[in-house]
């Protein structure tokens, strides 16, 4: 689960992973989406969104399996 806060709104994207891949990777790989992008569209299972690159303040990538450890990138 990636947990985007933005400036006046938190919105969450479910994101399936192998469980080979690691959080760093799941994060660099956000960013990289995050820089290319001014708009992307976050999946969840409350419907899809468009979320502004430009509005984002933090990410965080929790594990299903170890929820209690995260990663929290500010930008």
């Amino acid at each position: 689960m990636v947990c985007y806060t933005l400036e006046n709104d938190i919105k969450r994207e479910r994101i399936l992973k192998e469980s080979t891949i690691k959080k760093e990777d799941v994060v660099q790989e956000i960013l990289k989406k995050i820089e290319q992008r001014k708009f992307f569209l976050a999946e969840d299972s409350e419907g899809d969104c468009w979320i502004n690159s430009s509005l984002i303040r933090y990410i965080r990538v929790n594990e299903k399996n170890r929820q209690k450890i995260n990663l929290i990138h500010m930008l």
